[in-house]
């Protein structure tokens, strides 16, 4: 996992419109990711809802949200209509994003060679810094939403 402070590991990746967002693009906003292992599961759902029901207050605190899931982004897509979500899912089906921040959850829920992202949220600030790191020690485990908002407020 990259350290806080350091350069937040960049990427290009396929929003739930297909769309290419780069993080790097996003310079001058803070940058909440959401990494989270499955589309259509219970925690993810309510973890991914929390954050739709939370998005005006990071949008008050100058911070865009992003979630970032190994499905496709015709997955991510359904996933996001179903539960009316306010903010873009991006598809890390190759898996670079979980790799460069630490976060692979390899033989996920005992698949052998399956692939997820550890539940994990991570504060980005307007230089592209490190800020805020939170990994899930277990896939059940959700992100105390306080503190993440609580990071992003500290930013100014």
């Amino acid at each position: 996992m990259p350290d806080i402070g350091s350069d937040a590991p960049d990427f290009t990746l396929p929003d739930n419109k297909r769309e290419a967002v780069t993080l790097s693009e996003q310079r001058g906003k803070n940058v909440v990711l959401a990494f989270f292992p499955a589309a259509f599961t219970g925690v993810c759902e309510k973890e991914l809802c929390t954050f739709r029901d939370s998005l005006a207050q990071f949008n008050e605190l100058d911070a865009a949200v992003y979630g970032v899931c190994v499905d496709a982004p015709f997955a991510n897509a359904a996933f996001a209509e179903r539960n009316k979500l306010n903010f873009p899912i991006l598809s890390d089906y190759a898996r670079k994003a979980v790799q460069a921040y630490g976060v692979a959850h390899d033989d996920f829920a005992g698949l052998a060679g399956y692939t997820a992202a550890k539940r994990s949220v991570f504060v980005v600030d307007k230089e592209g810094k490190l800020r805020f790191a939170w990994v899930a020690d277990n896939p059940g485990q959700e992100p105390d939403y306080d503190a993440v908002q609580a990071a992003v407020r500290a930013l100014g």
